[in-house]
């Protein structure tokens, strides 16, 4: 396979000037002549900035709105910057050391493209990619990278048992067919129905909750994704069901559901 040289984005001279400004407006905020509030800041007060911009930022991919999009890509960029001027004071590191090294990992990583390996489909890229995380580890530690290796725990439970269950199956440790899948949820049910303490039944219906994921991810389904627009969608309906009830307690949950399907049929 033909090594690849790197491209030139022709966009790449403006967009670093553009970079160099915001790390200048960054260090000036951060100095003795900038803002009381972002002086302030610790590496623990961003870390709620930083999931905030990122749940905004799905949000707005979920509505595949460009323009908030826009807004929010540069908001969670402020972040990236904003850690990396903190971690520049304390002597850690700098902004420069972090683009190195993600430009270095990510030629690095891909040896299908830069290098001699051959990967002409998604799998195999992956494959290649994951491969590479294994021979760095090694190389680093003596050590075997476990396969579970990199799944962050304060990740949001559903999005966590995707992440888990994609890198399992990558190995041969998985189900061979969605109908196989389907016939462990049915037990998990069963199990779930017949658990006795209220401990039992926690412990099953994460067994449930885990098994669906898998036939989520069987039909290429983000678990998590699919809940969070299903909890929008749920929410937006039920505001417009919430404008036409006067007095919840006067209301039958038969009326309630004659105005939720009316809500539905407008929305077609």
């Amino acid at each position: 396979m033909k090594k690849i040289k790197l491209q030139k984005n022709p966009h790449a001279k403006p967009i670093a000037r553009k970079f160099e400004k915001l790390v200048n407006v960054m260090y000036t905020l951060r100095s003795d002549q900038g803002c009381a509030w972002d002086r302030a800041q610790t590496i623990q007060d961003l870390r709620q900035y930083l999931l905030e911009e990122v749940y905004e930022l799905l949000h707005s991919l979920d509505q595949e709105d460009s323009v908030s999009m826009r807004e929010e890509l540069g908001d969670l960029l402020f972040q990236v910057v904003f850690l990396s001027q903190v971690m520049q004071e304390r002597g850690a590191f700098t902004l420069l050391d972090v683009l190195d090294h993600l430009c270095e990992k990510m030629i690095g990583r891909h040896p299908h493209v830069f290098g001699d390996v051959k990967a002409g489909t998604p799998e195999q890229a992956l494959a290649s990619w994951e491969s590479m995380k294994n021979r760095e580890k090694s190389a680093a530690t003596g050590e075997r990278r476990s396969v579970l290796q990199g799944i962050p725990r304060e990740l949001p439970a559903l999005l966590q048992a995707h992440m888990i269950s994609s890198k399992v199956a990558r190995v041969g440790f998985d189900w061979d067919t969605e109908e196989d899948v389907w016939k462990k949820f049915h037990e998990e049910i069963e199990e779930f129905q017949n658990a006795g303490s209220r401990k039992e039944k926690e412990e099953e219906l994460g067994d449930l909750l885990f098994t669906i994921v898998n036939v989520a991810r069987k039909n290429q389904i983000n678990a998590e994704d699919a809940l969070r627009v299903a909890n929008e969608k749920f929410s937006k309906r039920f505001s417009a069901l919430e404008k036409e009830v006067k007095d919840w307690k006067q209301m039958a949950l038969k009326d309630l559901d004659e105005i939720w399907d009316r809500v539905k049929k407008d929305e077609k």
